[in-house]
C-alpha cells in the first residue's frame, strides 16, 4: 500500500554559531552562499512540495529571503539540530501524518536522487516512523574514525545499532575476507508526528555515551528504516572543505 496522503517538506536547520566553522551557512561558494546552494538543490527536487530554512540568526535568514527562500525563526537555545527541526515542523502548517525530511546545511553538493531514497520507505509504509541513509564504506581510514558513525542493521533493512565504533568487531582478523562496513549518512525522514514524540523523549543511555541522537529511538522501540544509497555524502565541516567543494562544482 502506498501513502499517497502525505506531502514531503524539506527543513534545512542552519546556525550560525559552529566551533570549528563561525558563519558557516554564509560562506561563499562560487560567488553563492553555501545555504543558497543547498536550497536551490533541495528545489530540484520534484518529490518535495515545500524546502524550508530553519534557523535562529537574522544574518541566514536575510541571506535566504534575498534569493527568495523560505525561512522559519526558531529558538536559539535549542540542544541539537534535530530540536530545531521539530520546532520549525510545528510551526508550519503541515499534518502529523506528513513526511519531514532534514537535510543537512553543510552538504551543498547533495544529489537529489538521496531525497528521495531516504523517503521511499515512508511512502510505501504509512506506518513507518523514520527513516535514513547509509552507504558502504570503501575508504579504509574512515571505518576506525570516530567521526564517520558506523551501523549494522537486520535483513529487513531495520537499524539495530548505529556507533562511533567499528561495528561489527571481526574477532579473527586471520580468517578470510573482512565484514562489510556501513556508514551513517545524515540525511533522515521523519513522519511529522513521530518528529515531535521523538524530541519528548529523555535522552537515552546509548546516545549519552556515543553522542548520537539517533540511538535515542531504538532504545524506546521505535524502527528505524535504513536505505544503502551509492551516493556518499560531503559535507562543509571547516573553510579548508570549502576548496574541495569549488573544485568538485568546476567538474560538474
Amino acid at each position: 500500500m502506498t501513502d499517497k496522503q502525505s506531502e514531503v517538506i524539506a527543513i534545512i536547520p542552519a546556525r550560525y554559531h559552529s566551533n570549528r566553522f563561525e558563519g558557516k551557512p554564509l560562506a561563499r561558494i562560487m560567488g553563492k552562499s553555501m545555504i543558497q546552494h543547498v536550497v536551490e538543490r533541495a528545489l530540484l527536487v520534484p518529490l518535495l512540495s515545500r524546502v524550508v530554512v530553519a534557523t535562529d540568526d537574522e544574518r541566514i535568514a536575510e541571506e535566504v529571503r534575498s534569493f527568495g527562500g523560505e525561512v522559519v525563526m526558531t529558538r536559539a537555545d535549542h540542544a541539537s539540530g534535530t530540536d530545531r527541526l521539530a520546532e520549525a515542523a510545528g510551526l508550519l502548517d503541515i499534518s502529523e501524518h506528513d513526511i519531514v525530511v532534514n537535510i543537512q546545511g553543510d552538504q551543498p553538493l547533495f544529489p537529489a536522487r538521496v531525497v528521495e531514497e531516504v523517503v521511499g520507505p515512508m511512502l510505501a509504509d504509512p506506518a513507518l516512523p523514520m527513516s535514513t541513509l547509509i552507504y558502504k564504506i570503501v575508504r579504509p581510514d574512515e571505518i576506525n574514525d570516530p567521526n564517520h558513525v558506523k551501523t549494522v542493521f537486520d535483513r529487513h533493512g531495520n537499524a539495530l545499532y548505529f556507533s562511533r565504533a567499528s561495528i561489527p568487531f571481526q574477532r579473527n582478523p586471520d580468517e578470510a575476507g573482512r565484514p562489510t562496513y556501513y556508514k551513517h549518512l545524515g540525511f533522515y525522514a521523519y513522519r511529522k508526528g513521530f518528529l515531535l514524540t521523538f524530541v519528548a523523549l529523555p535522552e537515552g543511555e546509548w546516545e549519552r555515551f556515543e553522542k548520537l541522537e539517533q540511538l535515542r529511538a531504538l532504545e524506546y522501540g521505535y524502527t528505524i528504516r535504513v536505505v544503502l544509497t551509492e551516493h556518499d555524502s560531503i559535507e562543509v565541516d571547516t573553510p579548508k572543505d570549502i576548496e574541495r567543494v569549488e573544485e568538485l562544482l568546476k567538474q560538474q
